[in-house]
């Protein structure tokens, strides 16, 4: 696959999408059977073109786990595994997180990320809820955004949810006042039920930072809704602040 620098987040091809194009990779093994989770380790950036390769892990008669790797001729830069399941219908109490108040999108301004920092921002429509800025020196580690993939009028499915789940700046950056890199050594997506229902383009972003340690550790939540109101799923990061 082209990791052309067009596709690039910070230092790198972007951890959204390279997640979920080998989401779609391992998606081929079990075309019929619905994305559950899916858990990405960055071991390191990727900056050439590089290959996905699957490998089934447990084919199950309701849950299957497949696994992915990317690799390039300098190795393996990221390796996941993907969860799909197909359970039958039942009537279990559900809950969810609610939606955190917020303006419509088109009430929002729009957030423009310079391209030369995160390049892959271009095809994205970013429209913050809030005060909250990255490397705004707030004080919470709390970032909230519409956001939309840029000239695409469908609602997300769920290779789209993957790659908007790692959307937004890193939560943390919004208590830092000057320039630290945050990236991503874990992430993990769980779509919920709801996406295949999701009528909008339009998703409701919430990241906010659980815990960081003092030696740079950071743990990451993240939470979409619908403009409805509904719960579309939801994200965790483990994410290291650099200074280097």
């Amino acid at each position: 696959m082209g990791a052309g620098t067009h596709l690039h987040g910070f230092g790198g091809f972007h951890g959204g999408l390279t997640l979920a194009l080998m989401t779609s990779a391992m998606q081929g093994s079990v075309p019929d059977i619905p994305l559950a989770s899916a858990t990405a380790r960055f071991h390191r950036p990727i900056g050439e073109d590089f290959r996905v390769e699957t490998s089934l892990i447990r084919s199950g008669r309701t849950v299957s786990t497949i696994g992915a790797r990317a690799v390039t001729s300098k190795g393996i830069h990221v390796d996941a595994q993907a969860v799909f399941g197909s359970l039958k219908p039942a009537s279990w109490q559900t809950f969810a997180p609610a939606a955190p108040v917020a303006p419509p999108p088109e009430d929002c301004e729009i957030f423009t990320i310079p391209p030369e920092f995160v390049a892959i921002s271009t095809y994205m429509e970013i429209r913050p809820v809030g005060p909250s800025r990255p490397y705004a020196g707030g004080p919470e580690p709390e970032l909230i955004a519409w956001i939309r993939m840029v000239e695409d009028e469908k609602p997300p499915d769920a290779l789209r949810f993957v790659f908007l789940m790692d959307s937004l700046a890193p939560s943390y950056a919004a208590v830092l006042s000057t320039l630290a890199l945050v990236p991503t050594v874990e992430l993990t997506v769980r779509p919920s039920g709801n996406l295949a229902r999701a009528d909008s383009p339009w998703i409701l972003l919430r990241a906010r930072t659980r815990s960081a340690s003092a030696d740079g550790w950071v743990d990451e939540q993240i939470d979409a809704w619908g403009p409805d109101g509904t719960h579309l799923g939801s994200a965790q990061q483990l994410r290291v602040v650099r200074t280097d």
